[in-house]
């Protein structure tokens, strides 16, 4: 993840790329990640190599897309880099418009690809919910509706500190895509049992699409707590660790 994220300090406009091309390439990151959750989830049937693939996956986008966009892939990302001042709100609203769009665009084509597949794949998918994040009876272990939303709102909270610490222009350079592939790998671990891992409201968008009732029904979930998490970490970075920082400078300097 390069810039808009990236810098503390705006980015001359004339340095950076058009918002068409940075659309276009969070239109692809989103596609990206989300085709590596279902592909893992839904092609493989193996949950527990979903951390991996969506790790790798980020740290794939990051690198190839990064420098173009920022390499967002994720509305709680967009949402939190600007309220850290990290982003320009003008641009929040097409940033998450273009990430659903990526999302859908992935999830079309792996229910293209389990509809030419082995007879009942595709309505086995569908009817599970389609690798949908859930509640209560659709929590993979049965948890309810604070704790998926609690345990949202806080591995979301943890990624963007992550994001916006190894973003910042005081890290070591270079290493961005690569803390932040390992983190979302491990948030994974840690929320697949619980909640199906959303982290990301398109994310989430992108498989109630073709999961049924149930998902929809309990879609605000996972739009409202990664953008909380988002939002709250965005709010604490600057002042909890940016000013500090700054300010120990400055008086180291005088």
């Amino acid at each position: 993840m390069s810039e808009p994220v990236l810098a503390d300090s705006d980015v001359a406009l004339d340095k950076t790329p058009s918002l068409g091309k940075r659309l276009a390439a969070e239109v692809a990151g989103t596609a990206l990640l989300v085709f590596s959750v279902l592909g893992a989830a839904l092609f493989f049937q193996a949950g527990s190599l979903v951390p991996f693939s969506v790790g790798f996956a980020v740290l794939a986008g990051a690198y190839a897309f990064g420098h173009i966009s920022g390499g967002h892939f994720n509305p709680a990302v967009t949402v939190g880099a600007a309220v850290g001042g990290r982003f320009a709100w003008r641009d929040v609203l097409p940033y998450v418009i273009a990430q659903v769009v990526g999302g859908v665009i992935a999830s079309s084509i792996v229910f293209g690809v389990l509809a030419d597949g082995p007879a009942g794949l595709l309505d086995s998918a569908t009817g599970s919910g389609f690798a949908s994040n859930g509640f209560g009876d659709h929590s993979p272990g049965g948890f309810g509706l604070w704790a998926v939303l609690g345990l949202e709102a806080a591995v979301t909270f943890f990624f963007l500190l992550v994001i916006l610490g190894v973003t910042d222009r005081r890290a070591p350079s270079g290493f961005a895509p690569l803390a932040i592939g390992l983190a979302l790998g491990v948030f994974h671990f840690i929320a697949i049992p619980v909640s199906n891992a959303s982290l990301n409201p398109a994310r989430s968008i992108a498989t109630a699409v073709y999961g049924g009732a149930w998902p929809w029904e309990q879609i605000w979930v996972f739009i409202v707590g990664p953008l909380v998490g988002a939002i709250v970490a965005g709010l604490l970075y600057r002042p909890l660790i940016g000013e500090r920082l700054a300010a120990r400078a400055a008086a180291a300097a005088a």
